[in-house]
Protein backbone atom coordinates (compact mmCIF):
# COMPACT_ATOMS: atom_id res chain seq x y z
CA UNK A 1 0.00 0.00 0.00
CA UNK A 2 2.95 2.52 0.62
CA UNK A 3 4.29 1.74 -2.60
CA UNK A 4 0.87 2.54 -4.40
CA UNK A 5 0.97 5.82 -2.45
CA UNK A 6 4.55 6.49 -3.28
CA UNK A 7 4.34 6.17 -6.69
CA UNK A 8 1.08 8.01 -7.01
CA UNK A 9 2.58 10.68 -5.15
CA UNK A 10 5.69 10.43 -7.78
CA UNK A 11 3.30 10.76 -11.00
CA UNK A 12 1.53 13.64 -9.96
CA UNK A 13 4.72 15.86 -9.06
CA UNK A 14 5.94 14.85 -12.02
CA UNK A 15 2.86 15.92 -13.75
CA UNK A 16 2.52 18.83 -12.05
CA UNK A 17 6.18 19.65 -12.41
CA UNK A 18 6.16 19.66 -16.25
CA UNK A 19 3.75 22.38 -16.65
CA UNK A 20 6.34 25.32 -15.53
CA UNK A 21 8.91 23.70 -17.25
CA UNK A 22 8.87 25.45 -20.44
CA UNK A 23 9.92 29.62 -20.22
CA UNK A 24 8.07 32.33 -21.83
CA UNK A 25 9.31 34.78 -24.41
CA UNK A 26 8.91 38.63 -23.99
CA UNK A 27 9.46 40.89 -26.85
CA UNK A 28 11.77 44.14 -25.43
CA UNK A 29 12.39 47.07 -27.48
CA UNK A 30 16.24 46.64 -27.88
CA UNK A 31 19.20 44.32 -26.44
CA UNK A 32 23.07 44.67 -27.34
CA UNK A 33 25.15 41.92 -28.31
CA UNK A 34 28.28 40.81 -29.97
CA UNK A 35 30.15 38.18 -31.54
CA UNK A 36 32.75 35.81 -31.07
CA UNK A 37 34.33 33.48 -33.58
CA UNK A 38 37.17 30.87 -33.49
CA UNK A 39 38.55 27.95 -35.25
CA UNK A 40 40.18 24.81 -33.47
CA UNK A 41 42.93 24.74 -36.75
CA UNK A 42 44.38 28.30 -35.98
CA UNK A 43 44.99 30.92 -33.51
CA UNK A 44 42.91 33.78 -35.20
CA UNK A 45 40.20 34.79 -32.67
CA UNK A 46 37.38 37.16 -34.17
CA UNK A 47 35.22 39.48 -32.27
CA UNK A 48 32.37 42.04 -33.66
CA UNK A 49 31.63 45.09 -32.07
CA UNK A 50 28.62 45.06 -29.18
CA UNK A 51 25.64 46.05 -31.34
CA UNK A 52 22.43 47.24 -30.64
CA UNK A 53 19.14 45.01 -31.82
CA UNK A 54 15.87 46.36 -31.78
CA UNK A 55 12.88 44.25 -30.89
CA UNK A 56 14.29 40.93 -29.69
CA UNK A 57 12.63 38.31 -27.49
CA UNK A 58 14.34 37.45 -24.40
CA UNK A 59 12.94 35.03 -21.47
CA UNK A 60 10.56 36.72 -19.22
CA UNK A 61 12.33 35.30 -15.84
CA UNK A 62 16.40 35.69 -16.68
CA UNK A 63 15.70 38.40 -19.56
CA UNK A 64 18.22 35.54 -21.64
CA UNK A 65 18.31 35.52 -25.40
CA UNK A 66 16.14 34.04 -27.01
CA UNK A 67 16.76 32.42 -30.10
CA UNK A 68 20.91 32.50 -29.82
CA UNK A 69 21.46 29.32 -32.56
CA UNK A 70 19.66 31.91 -34.69
CA UNK A 71 22.07 34.12 -34.12
CA UNK A 72 25.19 32.78 -33.72
CA UNK A 73 24.17 30.93 -37.48
CA UNK A 74 24.19 34.50 -38.98
CA UNK A 75 27.82 34.79 -37.75
CA UNK A 76 28.78 31.83 -38.99
CA UNK A 77 27.02 31.70 -42.27
CA UNK A 78 28.78 35.09 -42.61
CA UNK A 79 31.82 33.66 -41.66
CA UNK A 80 31.41 30.42 -44.20
CA UNK A 81 29.73 32.58 -47.28
CA UNK A 82 31.59 36.09 -47.50
CA UNK A 83 34.87 34.94 -46.15
CA UNK A 84 35.17 31.78 -47.42
CA UNK A 85 35.85 30.41 -43.67
CA UNK A 86 33.68 27.44 -43.14
CA UNK A 87 33.53 25.41 -39.54
CA UNK A 88 33.84 28.12 -37.26
CA UNK A 89 32.59 28.28 -34.17
CA UNK A 90 30.35 30.91 -33.35
CA UNK A 91 29.09 32.29 -30.01
CA UNK A 92 26.98 35.16 -29.54
CA UNK A 93 26.43 37.00 -25.88
CA UNK A 94 23.66 39.09 -25.02
CA UNK A 95 22.23 41.74 -22.75
CA UNK A 96 19.93 44.29 -22.37
CA UNK A 97 22.12 46.40 -20.18
CA UNK A 98 24.65 47.96 -22.03
CA UNK A 99 27.31 48.57 -19.40
CA UNK A 100 26.83 44.82 -17.88
CA UNK A 101 28.08 43.72 -21.68
CA UNK A 102 30.67 45.87 -22.14
CA UNK A 103 31.81 44.85 -18.69
CA UNK A 104 31.76 40.78 -20.33
CA UNK A 105 33.04 41.80 -23.72
CA UNK A 106 36.29 43.22 -22.26
CA UNK A 107 36.40 40.35 -19.69
CA UNK A 108 36.35 38.25 -22.81
CA UNK A 109 38.60 40.54 -24.77
CA UNK A 110 41.21 40.65 -22.25
CA UNK A 111 41.58 36.92 -21.93
CA UNK A 112 42.60 36.52 -25.38
CA UNK A 113 44.60 39.64 -25.46
CA UNK A 114 46.35 40.14 -21.78
CA UNK A 115 46.20 36.74 -20.52
CA UNK A 116 46.44 34.24 -22.44
CA UNK A 117 49.74 31.87 -22.38
CA UNK A 118 49.33 31.15 -26.54
CA UNK A 119 50.11 34.14 -28.82
CA UNK A 120 46.11 34.72 -30.33
CA UNK A 121 45.77 36.63 -33.68
CA UNK A 122 42.54 38.49 -32.18
CA UNK A 123 40.21 40.34 -34.68
CA UNK A 124 37.59 42.86 -34.76
CA UNK A 125 34.79 42.60 -36.94
CA UNK A 126 33.41 46.04 -38.12
CA UNK A 127 29.82 46.84 -37.85
CA UNK A 128 30.01 47.98 -41.85
CA UNK A 129 31.53 44.27 -42.52
CA UNK A 130 28.55 42.23 -40.43
CA UNK A 131 25.22 42.98 -38.72
CA UNK A 132 22.96 41.42 -36.76
CA UNK A 133 19.81 40.88 -37.61
CA UNK A 134 16.34 40.59 -35.41
CA UNK A 135 14.74 37.26 -35.45
CA UNK A 136 11.43 36.93 -34.86
CA UNK A 137 10.75 34.28 -32.22
CA UNK A 138 7.08 34.92 -32.29
CA UNK A 139 5.97 31.61 -34.07
CA UNK A 140 7.71 29.52 -31.43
Amino acid sequence: MKLFKHLTLAISLMAFGSNNVSAQDVKVPHAYMFGFVASFNDSTVYFTNIQEIDSVWVTKKKKMLSGRNQYSYQLRDFFAQQRQMPNRTCVVIANVDRKKLEKKYIKMKNKYLVKSKKPYDVRNLAETDFKFTAVDMSND
